[in-house]
């Protein structure tokens, strides 16, 4: 790697502020951004990965619940140059995955800055201005790296619940000791909304809100499987992309709805004793209104309604009308901004841990080619 470079400039007010000068900034400490660090650290330059959180794997530890596991086996979890180090068809939990996270920057002396939230990304002539507060870097690359999981997505409509209702989006719930007495209305019927609901229909009669958004054909857990999940992630990884026909079809419906349950099934829902309901529409004297018109007398809602993108930081013409950035595999019309790590980027496995080196790989290339 290159010899960092430092400069002083004086602001408008007399202040001295340090700008610290790389030739590529990575916004995101998570997989993507360490994915793109382990290919940039391999090419001469400078550069710097600066994350919010303040511990390498943050968002694992504190926006995930405690029995979190995820749903593709060790094996396909690995970033580029380390395995995980667990049984190849063993699911990780949050944890294991933040702690090899951490351990991976560690492992590869990653120039990782932790407690470094970016307020503000502009450009000036052909070098890009990093705003962390106080503390400003340039460079003439800016790999966005921030990931899918932005802003917890919550209705407006929450606000009207009446305040003796324990209400909570899925990236703050824990465990059900954070839940009151009685009934337990889960809004949203994916993946989260079913994990979440098998966990919490143990001690709480529980409602599932939403569209069913159906599930995969095959128990990921069961020997099984095995000879059908690499069959299932070839599929996910090289037919499903932005380049065949089929992906170009999907990709709308995935960036839309989302993907359907992996884990739990239709019959484990029965089974929990969750009454599956329509979707939650509003809000009537304080308690949750469905579709249908029932109003729901519950104690309890965790809303596990995703997450939307928040770029309002980012002051670079390459937002569309619904703002969600405009590139082609993570390249966008302003030379030296890439974006890494969005759902769907390239392909349907863009995001997922195991999926994020050959975006990575291919950011580092068009960053070495310009």
């Amino acid at each position: 790697m290159g010899i960092q470079e430092a400069a002083i400039e004086s602001s408008g007010g007399g202040d001295v502020a340090t700008v610290e000068k790389f030739d590529t900034v990575v916004i995101g400490g998570g997989q993507a951004g360490l994915a793109v660090g382990y290919y940039l650290k391999q090419r001469a330059g400078s550069f710097v990965i600066l994350d919010a959180n303040q511990r390498i794997g943050g968002s694992w530890r504190t926006r995930t619940w405690t029995s979190l596991r995820l749903f593709t086996p060790a094996r396909y979890d690995g970033l580029p140059g380390w395995p995980f180090p667990a049984s190849g068809w063993s699911y990780p939990t949050a944890r294991e995955t933040a702690d090899y996270l951490e351990a991976y920057a560690s492992r590869f002396e990653l120039p990782v800055r932790t407690g470094m939230a970016v307020d503000r990304l502009t450009k000036d002539g052909d070098r890009y201005i990093v705003q962390c507060g106080e503390r400003r870097f340039e460079a003439g690359n800016v790999v966005v790296a921030t990931g899918f999981y932005g802003t917890p997505s919550v209705p407006g409509f929450a606000a009207e619940l009446d305040p003796r209702i324990v209400q909570m989006h899925s990236s703050e719930y824990r465990d059900p000791s954070q839940l009151r007495p009685g009934g337990v209305l889960l809004v949203g019927a994916g993946n989260s909304g079913a994990d979440i609901g098998l966990e919490v229909a143990r001690t709480h009669r529980t409602w599932l809100s939403g569209r069913d958004k159906g599930q995969v054909p095959i128990r990921i857990e069961s020997r099984s499987s095995r000879f059908v999940l690499p069959i299932l992630w070839f599929i996910a990884s090289h037919v499903l992309t932005v380049r065949t026909p089929l992906g170009r079809k999907v990709r709308p419906h995935v960036l839309a709805d989302g993907a359907p349950r992996i884990r739990v099934k239709t019959d484990d829902l029965d089974a929990a004793g969750i009454d599956r309901v329509p979707k939650t529409v509003g809000v009537q004297d304080g308690l949750p209104v469905l579709e249908d018109g029932r109003v729901m007398d519950v104690a309890n809602v965790i809303w596990c309604t995703g997450f939307r993108q928040d770029f309002g930081w980012i002051d670079v013409p390459v937002f569309a009308d619904d703002e969600a950035p405009v590139h082609e595999r993570g390249v966008t019309s302003e030379p030296g901004l890439y974006f890494v790590g969005l759902d769907f980027l390239y392909a349907f496995t863009s995001e997922n841990i195991g999926g994020v080196r050959r975006d990575a790989r291919h950011i580092v290339k068009r960053i070495a080619s310009g």
